[in-house]
Formats: structure tokens, sequence, C-alpha cells
């Protein structure tokens, strides 16, 4: 009894602590950069303010309020499973994992329902600023996911005698992404990898 009370305990602070984490890290960019600025870490490493309806890494491929929809049933189907599952019996890594995917679908709702009624969408080079609620950029369920982290590991560009692809510019890893992206790759991976069977 006391691990499935630690169990769950365990997974209510990932999923709180992911979706701090990540709200932190977006307001700290969303008010603090203009959109599409672009900060220089390393060659292989930016933070780019982009803003995105879609699903993770910016790909978009459903209407905006079904694909919030669909996240916010989502989410709660895996919650109703995961702690059915700690009452059966759980791994601690199988926890870890569904916790991360969980948390990482829920942060990206935050934006979407939530964003467009607190932040104006100034244009460049102003920031966003906090408004009163009701009156920012868009309505309920239509807020923008906030992206920052740009990975341009390996880029070049094709000669020009290459059918097809010739003068075109090559980006090895160019989705941008944020902490919640992260955090449900993460879990996916890690899930696929060491917890297959764990799902059944």
């Amino acid at each position: 009894m006391k691990r499935k009370k630690v169990q769950a305990l365990v997974a209510i602070l990932l999923f709180v602590g992911v979706i701090v984490i990540d709200q932190a890290i977006k307001i700290a960019v969303k008010t603090g950069m203009y959109l599409h600025q672009s900060i220089r870490v390393t060659d292989w490493f930016y933070i780019l303010f982009t803003e995105n309806n879609g699903m993770a890494f910016g790909w978009e491929f459903f209407d905006k309020l079904l694909l919030t929809t669909f996240r916010i049933v989502f989410v709660l189907l895996i919650l109703i499973y995961m702690f059915r599952r700690i009452r059966r019996g759980i791994s601690w890594g199988f926890l870890v994992c569904l916790s991360f995917i969980v948390a990482g679908a829920a942060g990206n709702i935050v934006d979407c329902v939530l964003y467009g009624l607190i932040f104006n969408n100034p244009p460049a080079p102003l920031v966003a600023d906090f408004v009163p609620f009701g009156t920012g950029y868009g309505t309920l369920f239509h807020g923008r996911v906030v992206d920052m982290f740009y990975f341009p590991l390996v880029e070049w560009d094709w000669p020009l005698w290459l059918p097809f692809l010739g003068g075109n510019h090559f980006i090895f890893f160019s989705p941008i992404f944020n902490f919640a992206d992260a955090a449900i790759s993460c879990g996916v991976v890690a899930l696929l990898l060491f917890y297959r069977k764990s799902l059944t």
C-alpha cells in the first residue's frame, strides 16, 4: 500500500514539475523575445522563438479546436490508465515514462487553451505582455504553442548539378520544439525501448 501511495505522489510531482518548468521557459521566452528572434548559444544550438498551431515540433495536421480537444481527451485517458496501473502494480520506469508523456501533452494544452486569452501579440521587435483575461490575441482553445529549442546539428547546400535537390539548403534536424515536446519524446522513446511489454 505504501508503494502505491509513493508512486502516486511521484507521478503527481513529475506531472506538476514538467508543466511548471515548461511554462516557466515559455513565459520567459514569450515575454522576453519577439517572434522569430534568435539567440545563438552554439553553432548547433539556438533559442529561436516561434509559435505554432499544431502538434509536437510544429507539425500541423488537424483543425486547431479538434487538436486541442484531442489533447485534452488523450491526457485524461492516460491519467486514468496510469493511476489504474498504479493500483494494480507498476514499475518505476514505466511510471516515469507515462508521467513525462502526459505532463508534456498537458504543458502544450496550457498554451492552446489559455495563451490566446492572456497574452497580446505585438509586431516585432516588441515582445508580448500579459493582458486582462479574455483580451488577448485569440479565443479559448485557440492559443498558439510556444517553441524555442532549435538544433541545426548538420547543415549543407546540395550541389547545383544534383537533380531535384541542387541548390537547396539541407538541415539535418530542423524542428523547433519546447520542453513539453522533449518530455513527450523522451517518454515515448523510453517506453518503446524498455517497456513495450508493460503496455499489454
